[in-house]
């Protein structure tokens, strides 16, 4: 099991823009790569970033 490495404010502003990527191209207002928003709803769902374990940061303010 991976430790967690994402913030309460960090989760919520992922969670933001990966809902905001995902309507703009649900409803065609961006391009396809709009998909890419399930990857920070993914990462905040889980509360593990694997960019930030292999950079060795950690917004979470205590080690889980």
């Amino acid at each position: 099991m991976l430790k967690r490495n994402i913030g309460p404010v960090d989760r919520t502003l992922r969670i933001a823009v990966g809902l905001a990527l995902i309507a703009l191209a649900v409803f065609n207002q961006g391009m396809a790569w709009g998909w890419i928003g399930v990857v920070p709803l993914a990462t905040a769902v889980f509360s593990v970033c694997p960019a930030y374990s292999l950079l060795g940061l950690n917004t979470c303010g205590r080690s889980t």
